[in-house]
């Protein structure tokens, strides 16, 4: 790959990244249709790189194209919800008795290391981006010794779409403490590696998320 090319596979990779979290964080309006030239403007960016991006992140699912050009953000759709928080169940119940039965010393030093950091995050709620990162970095490396890595693709993709309800709806101070309790909770199990209270916990912990999320559907 030439340095041009190179540079323009990087500048793709960080707009991906940037647009990917703009669409999670509810920066654009639901159902909204974007404006190609106001992105160029906002992103600072060409058409060509802006293009790849925009069809990338409708592969991905938080972008619908239209008519072969036009891109608008998805509608918040409570079947759809519904729909996201079974597979999270499922697929996460699933991940996580592999990760408990594989995990070694190392994945639980580093359990106990990305705990506490979102511990940290917790006494911080003003940075709510870092605790975003670090609630992130928790659930990834819980799973992580599951051994399937399309399965945590997966995951990670059902995440990003369970998220993009979860920030749009409004705040659950109650509910937010009672899920960060929880996962004082996993990390105890896991290290006990109490299979089935450990998937138990894990699936009230994404139903009781699923609660707060609900909000952003106004009865769609």
């Amino acid at each position: 790959m030439n340095t041009e090319a190179s540079a323009a596979s990087t500048a793709a990779g960080q707009l991906y990244a940037v647009l990917k979290r703009d669409l999670i964080d509810g920066r654009f309006t639901a159902g909204q249709k974007l404006a190609i030239t106001a992105l160029k403007q906002h992103y600072g960016v060409g058409l060509s790189p802006l293009r790849e991006v925009l069809n990338r992140l409708a592969a991905y699912g938080l972008l619908e194209q239209e008519n072969q050009r036009g891109f608008r953000v998805p509608a918040l759709r409570r079947s759809e919800l519904d729909d996201i928080t079974d597979l999270r169940q499922r697929l996460e119940g699933q991940a996580l008795t592999q990760a408990l039965q594989a995990g070694g010393d190392e994945w639980e030093a580093g359990l106990l290391a990305a705990f506490h950091r979102l511990k940290r995050a917790d006494d911080a709620p003003e940075r709510l981006e870092h605790w975003e990162q670090m609630h992130l970095q928790f659930h990834r490396h819980l799973l992580e010794p599951c051994g399937s890595p399309w399965l945590l693709r997966f995951i990670e993709q059902l995440h990003d779409q369970f998220d993009r309800y979860r920030r749009m709806a409004p705040a659950n101070d109650t509910v937010r403490a009672t899920l960060n309790e929880q996962h004082a909770q996993l990390v105890d199990l896991a290290m006990a590696r109490d299979v089935s209270a450990a998937r138990t916990l894990l699936e009230e912990h994404i139903r009781l998320s699923f609660e707060v999320a609900k909000g952003a559907c106004h009865g769609h």
